[in-house]
């Protein structure tokens, strides 16, 4: 706090509070810091994201923008105060309806539901998004939020208790951790802090490309009280440099003498809190030499420009390539062809949540907790960094607000860990939401040309793809996106012929690392725009089109990968009647004659499950316990997506035991074997496959101690163990069982690795062994006077392999969905401009139109009970769909994504001109 303190009294959730405020202190600083109700949460500081909202005196507002001096005899209610000892109708409605996936924005949404309630019961799908127009979710697509608030008495999911022993798969329990999100109880990064933390700044390069001296810090302590240390590079005591991906481990912790892109990260200063608060960051001694730069691949690559890293001559970080056949000889064969190029945009991750966490020495080890997606790649980067043995550094994830990507890669672990270790306190950070949006890494920009041929018959016969990927400063999962990319860029559709090249390019821009697809959305934006086209030039249906082409059972890839279990022409083919009424009601609509046009568009999806071509292990452990616990030891971290809950169902059906007799285990690397990260759609299939084996595993140990078949079933029932056979049963007191070295009576613990090969020099191989597939058909208009476009309806049809529990799956392919709406039409990071939710835009409450969920079910002989990954897949047509129907609309094609207004009407107005 900072000037003369205020004494004020006001009621908080029923409550008379009297608490001791600066003059200028927020309400939400009160709520979460002087009264630990940290149910509240914090994503902008600046009224943007509606996180933070809570009702005075019954009118909803943003509490980061209410002075806490001006409430004396207010009355406040935060999202803890909507319940009474048990859940409020509206949060089991959000529990039931699947409204709440990772959290971070559930109570502010919360709030406002509750604020609309209680004013207007039943009101409106409109009334719900005015009323909840100011809170942004970044996962759930809105439309489950909205059917929780508009059906609070209606369910959907149902109690684990409810489901049925050995039915755990494909029913829709509620998700195990979903509670915690409803009621405000959830820790996320910032919500734990040890009462005697130092806090942590981070001084950032405010330059692209710069030369930098650090002065006299002594001197800068000495001034500022409470400042108790300034680190710098020279104080890393390990290897300075972490990354993803071991060859390409390129960027430091803390720049040496050399910052490459605005925002990196040079200096810490820890202090006591007040002191970091009120800190004048100008006041830091450093100085700055600016270097020439480039944010473009075409500028990194311009003569005369030097090489930001020694040894990648030319900027180019990475190639990736795949041929097959004579794409040459097939294009100038070709009865037709076509060509085009599409550039892309960096994008914006734009979680709710911040980067945020703590570190503290244990003993001597380093316990950091913090939001991640990978706890044992933080905790190897982090031990290379500070110099430690990867056993003396324990990970402990918090809830993760968002990650989609960006939360792969470290950001504050190392810088809290070394605060810690040199000073022997404990080191917390927030960052601010311009921190977060200036250091942590974007999605792919790309510039990418293609040409793809056909025969007489309609048949694509060949295809070329070059795309330049911005990969930033440094290399994060650059690699991937550069590997990935040529595999999967021919879509899900036979290509007898065909070379694609991937390269990642270094430039001064921010770093470009995993985003939800790894580039595959960047490509197959070129791609299926280049099929609307070339279905055109056939005289063809788009939609009948690509299902001739589509990939079948029994079919090779362009990688040379003989495919099983393939669901794309059952995708495309349900969305036949769909797609007939859609172009019926367009032409109808089109026949009026006005400036709103209306347009369909369809585009295609497939995607690897997992690494490309390389090891990509999970490990799962289960155990009894001798009260009858079965305890999942789930290291997958669950973002929002729900691997908590599914994996838990796939266990619980493998093992023959009840789903509502589990209890989880996170993924803390203490005590939870390496589940692998939590990207590439990887953790259904492959931490669930490892949940099927573990689960299989236990059974088969207690059905060997009960010497009985495999038919037989086993209960758990008051601490004792029931085995039934027949007509004959068998109790055994759990407690009588000696207990193995993790402390259960019976466990079984499993490692599953999906068998994949290497890629040779042509791309040739088996890069994924699963692929999951999926259609979207979208209806639009477009408004040919402003250049807006209007969602009117998405239809999704995804095959999931087997829909482990189907209310999630539909809100994954929701919040995918949404998503890809935002890179469609409305975002694009802008470095150096677009730092705060205010500038950079992603889709509200408003902007996401009724979506049908079409659920197809091929199996997939890999996959645990045949099941497919889903949560990237489901990104990656609705980008092109909306193009596609864009052009259906106004018959212009826009070039440059996001399809901004601007570049809508650029298009139109160059086609009039000739």
């Amino acid at each position: 706090m900072s000037g003369k303190s205020l004494s004020v009294s006001l009621e908080v959730n029923g409550k008379t509070v009297v608490t001791e405020v600066s003059p200028l202190q927020r309400l939400s600083s009160v709520l979460r810091d002087e009264l630990g109700l940290t149910g509240t949460k914090v994503g902008c500081d600046a009224g943007d994201c509606g996180a933070c909202s809570v009702m005075v005196d019954g009118a909803v507002v943003c509490a980061c923008l209410v002075p806490a001096a001006g409430l004396s005899g207010k009355s406040v209610r935060t999202v803890e105060g909507l319940s009474n000892g048990s859940l409020s109708a509206l949060q089991e409605s959000f529990l039931r309806h699947g409204a709440a996936q990772c959290g971070i924005c559930t109570p502010g949404v919360l709030v406002s539901a509750a604020a609309l309630l209680e004013q207007n019961p039943t009101p409106s799908e409109t009334e719900v998004q005015d009323a909840l127009g100011g809170v942004l979710c970044r996962c759930t697509g809105y439309r489950k939020i909205i059917e929780a608030v508009m059906n609070a008495n209606r369910s959907v999911g149902v109690e684990a208790s409810m489901v049925e022993q050995g039915h755990a798969v494909g029913a829709s329990p509620i998700r195990l951790d979903g509670e915690r999100k409803v009621n405000g109880t959830e820790i996320f990064g910032a919500d734990e802090r040890p009462a005697d933390a130092l806090s942590v700044a981070v001084v950032r390069s405010p330059h692209w490309h710069a030369d930098f001296e650090i002065g006299y810090t002594e001197a800068f302590i000495a001034a500022h009280p409470g400042i108790v240390a300034v680190f710098t590079a020279a104080d890393i005591p390990g290897e300075n440099r972490f990354g993803v991906i071991p060859p390409f481990a390129d960027q430091p912790a803390l720049a040496e003498g050399r910052a490459r892109f605005r925002g990196e990260a040079v200096a810490l200063i820890a202090g006591e809190r007040d002191a970091i608060e009120a800190l004048d960051m100008d006041a830091f001694p450093i100085r700055w030499q600016e270097l020439p730069h480039a944010l473009t691949p075409d500028e990194a690559r311009r003569e005369g420009f030097a090489d930001l890293h020694e040894g990648r001559t030319g900027n180019e970080l990475t190639r990736g390539f795949v041929e097959c056949g004579d794409p040459e000889g097939a294009l100038s064969e070709a009865f037709v062809s076509v060509s085009g190029e599409v550039e892309t945009s960096y994008v914006e991750h734009a979680y709710i949540e911040p980067e945020a966490g703590y570190a503290m020495m244990d003993g001597d080890m380093l316990v950091i907790k913090a939001c991640t997606q990978a706890p044992y790649m933080d905790r190897d980067d982090t031990a290379k960094v500070l110099g430690l043995p990867p056993e003396k550094v324990r990970i402990v994830p918090l809830a993760t607000g968002g990650g989609f990507g960006s939360k792969l890669d470290v950001s504050l672990q190392p810088l809290v860990g070394l605060v810690a270790l040199k000073t022997g306190r404990p080191a917390a950070i927030v960052y601010t939401r311009g921190d977060s949006m200036r250091s942590t890494t974007k999605r792919h920009p790309a510039t990418m040309r293609a040409s793809i041929a056909a025969d007489e018959a309609g048949r694509v016969t060949g295809m070329v793809f070059e795309g330049d990927f911005n990969t930033g400063a440094y290399a994060s999962w650059g690699p991937t996106v550069a590997n990935r990319v040529p595999v999967h860029a021919s879509g899900p559709y036979r290509t007898p012929h065909y070379r694609a090249t991937g390269r990642a390019i270094h430039t001064n821009g921010p770093i470009s690392g995993a985003f939800r697809g790894f580039g595959v959305p960047q490509a197959t934006i070129m791609q299926e725009t280049l099929y609307d086209r070339l279905a055109e030039k056939l005289g063809r249906d788009r939609l009948e089109f690509r299902i001739e082409n589509a990939l079948s059972d029994g079919d090779r890839t362009t990688c040379g990968q003989v495919l099983s279990g393939v669901g794309i022409r059952q995708c495309l083919e349900a969305l036949k009647p769909h797609w007939a009424r859609a172009q019926a009601e367009a032409d109808e609509a089109n026949a009026r004659e006005g400036r709103v046009r209306r347009g369909i568009g369809v585009a295609s999806c497939w995607y690897g499950c997992g690494n490309t071509a390389l090891p990509n292990p999970s490990t799962i452990r289960v155990g009894i316990t001798a009260s009858g616990a079965v305890i999942l030891h789930q290291g997958a971290v669950d973002i929002g997506q729900g691997s908590n809950t599914v994996v838990t169902q796939i266990c619980a059906d493998a093992s023959g035991l009840p789903l509502s007799a589990f209890r989880l285990v996170g993924g803390d690397t203490g005590v939870t074997p390496d589940a692998g990260k939590t990207s590439a759609s990887r953790q259904t299939y492959v931490t669930g496959k490892a949940a099927e084996k573990a689960g299989r595993a236990l059974r088969e140990k207690i059905l060997r101690f009960a010497n009985v078949s495999d038919g037989a079933k086993i209960a758990l029932e008051d601490g004792a163990l029931v085995i039934s056979e027949g007509t004959e049963g068998r109790r055994v007191a759990l407690s009588d069982i000696e207990a193995d070295a993790h402390g259960y009576v019976f466990s079984a613990e499993e490692t599953y690795d999906p068998p994949t090969t290497a890629l040779d020099e042509k791309g040739q191989g088996v890069p994924y062994a699963v692929y999951g597939y999926g259609a979207q058909l979208v209806e639009l208009e477009v408004d040919t006077t402003l250049g807006t476009v209007r969602l009117l309806k998405i239809t999704a049809a995804h095959d999931v392999g087997r829909a482990i529990n189907p209310l999630l799956v539909e809100g994954q392919i929701e919040g995918g969905i949404a998503q890809g709406i935002g890179l469609a039409l409305m975002e694009e990071y802008v470095p150096g401009r677009t730092e705060n939710l205010h500038d950079y835009l992603i889709p509200t409450i408003g902007d996401v139109p009724p979506i049908e969920t079409i659920l197809v079910e091929v199996p997939d002989p890999e996959g645990p009970f045949g099941a497919k990954g889903l949560g990237e897949h489901v990104l990656i047509p609705t980008a092109p769909a909306i193009l596609n129907a864009i052009r259906h609309a106004v018959g212009v094609e826009v070039t440059k994504v996001p399809a901004t207004p601007s570049r809508i009407l650029a298009a139109i107005r160059a086609r009039e001109n000739g």
